[in-house]
C-alpha cells in the first residue's frame, strides 16, 4: 500500500484521495516507573474509619493511617532524591580573627653593662641577654669593615639586649635568624647585616642614631621588621644595591614608627625586590617628606646604583594610603 488509495465516489462520479489506514500500537507504561501495587490501599480504605481499633481477629485502621502509610509509600517511590549536605571543602570558610596590633615599648634602661673585646658569637641555640647594654666594639663611626657586636649561627636567636655605644658593625647574621626586643642605641655601621638564608626577622626593639641606614639586606630570601621604633636614621632598610652577587630580596613591614627617617625602605626593582608595608607611623613630618620606598636601580659591585623613583606603584612599593599614617 502506498500513502494514499483511490476509488470511485458514488456521488460525484470522480475518485477522490483516501487518507491512509496507519498502524495502531498499544503504550505500555515503561517498567522503570510501572505504579505500585495499590490493592493493600484499596484495603484499607475500603474499611474506612478514623481510628484504630483491635477486634479478637483483626485490627481495624483508620484514615489517619492510611494517610500515613501513603506519603510513605509515595516519598519512597515517587519524592525527591535527598539533597545531600555540602562538601566541607564547598563551604566557605569563617574570615581569621585580625591579629591585634602590637603596642610598641618605650626605650628601655640596661640593667647592667658588659664591655666586650672582640665579637660575640651566638650558636644557634640562641643567646638572652638579660636587657644588659653590651658595648666596646669598633670606632662608633660609619668607616667600612668593622668587626660586628654579635655574629648569630644559622638559626639564632637574639634577645633582649641593649646594644650601646661603639657597637662596630652591629649584629651579623650567617643564616636565617631571629632578633627580639634588641634595641640599638646609637648605630654605628649598620645595626644589622643579614645574609646566608632566606628568612630574618626583627620583633620589637628599635634602633636611633643610623645615620646612612640600620638593617642591610645582602643576602636573598625576606626581611621581615614588625613592632619597631627607628629614630633620627637615614634608611631604616636597604636591599644592597651593589653586592658582588645579586639577589632578589623582599622586606615587609608591620606596626612601625618612624620619627625623623629620610627614607623607609630602599629596594632594587631591575632585580624584582618588593615591599610591603601595614600599620606604618611617621612621627613629626607633617609635610609628609620621609620616603616610604624608595626603588633603585641595581648595579654591580664597584658602581653606585641609580635612583628611580618613590612611592606605591603596584608592583615593588606595595602599599596603600590607609597603611600610613601622619602623625
Amino acid at each position: 500500500m502506498g500513502l494514499t488509495s483511490s476509488r470511485e465516489s458514488p456521488f460525484l462520479g470522480r475518485k477522490f484521495r483516501q487518507p491512509p489506514t496507519l498502524p495502531v500500537e498499544r503504550c505500555v507504561p515503561s517498567p522503570a516507573v510501572q505504579p505500585a501495587d495499590h490493592a493493600p490501599f484499596r484495603s484499607i480504605l475500603a474499611r474506612g474509619g478514623d481510628s484504630v481499633r483491635k477486634t479478637p481477629n483483626r485490627t481495624r485502621v483508620g484514615r489517619g493511617a492510611v494517610g500515613a502509610v501513603l506519603a510513605a509509600t509515595l516519598v519512597a517511590g515517587f519524592g525527591p532524591a535527598a539533597v545531600a549536605a555540602p562538601a566541607a571543602s564547598d563551604v566557605a570558610a569563617a574570615p581569621a580573627a585580625a591579629t591585634p596590633v602590637t603596642t610598641l615599648a618605650n626605650w628601655p634602661s640596661p640593667s647592667g653593662s658588659v664591655k666586650v673585646n672582640a665579637t660575640v658569637p651566638v650558636p644557634s641555640s640562641g643567646l638572652d641577654g638579660g636587657m644588659k647594654r653590651y658595648y666596646g666594639i669598633g670606632d662608633g663611626g660609619q668607616s667600612e669593615k668593622q668587626d660586628p657586636m654579635f655574629e648569630l649561627a644559622p638559626g639564632a636567636t637574639l634577645r633582649n639586649v641593649i646594644i650601646g655605644a661603639p657597637a662596630g658593625d652591629g649584629v651579623h647574621c650567617k643564616g636565617n635568624c631571629t632578633l627580639i626586643n634588641v634595641w640599638w642605641e646609637d648605630v654605628g655601621e649598620d645595626a644589622a647585616t643579614f645574609n646566608g638564608g632566606s628568612s630574618y626577622t626583627v620583633d620589637g626593639g628599635g634602633a636611633r642614631s643610623g645615620s646612612d641606614k640600620v638593617f642591610q639586606h645582602n643576602g636573598a630570601g625576606t626581611v621581615t621588621i614588625r613592632n619597631f621604633r627607628v629614630e633620627n636614621s637615614g634608611k631604616l632598610y636597604r636591599a644592597c644595591g651593589n653586592c658582588s652577587t645579586s639577589h632578589q630580596r623582599h622586606v615587609v613591614l608591620q606596626n612601625v614608627t618612624a620619627t625623623k627617617v629620610k627614607t623607609l625602605v630602599g629596594i632594587n626593582s631591575n632585580w624584582g625586590d618588593t615591599a610591603r608595608f601595614s600599620n606604618i607611623t611617621v612621627v613629626g613630618d607633617s609635610g609628609r617628606k620621609t620616603k616610604i620606598c624608595t626603588r633603585f636601580q641595581g648595579v654591580k659591585k664597584g658602581s653606585e646604583p641609580k635612583e628611580l623613583g618613590s612611592g606605591p606603584d603596584g608592583k615593588h612599593c606595595l602599599y596603600r594610603d590607609s597603611d600610613i599614617a601622619w602623625r
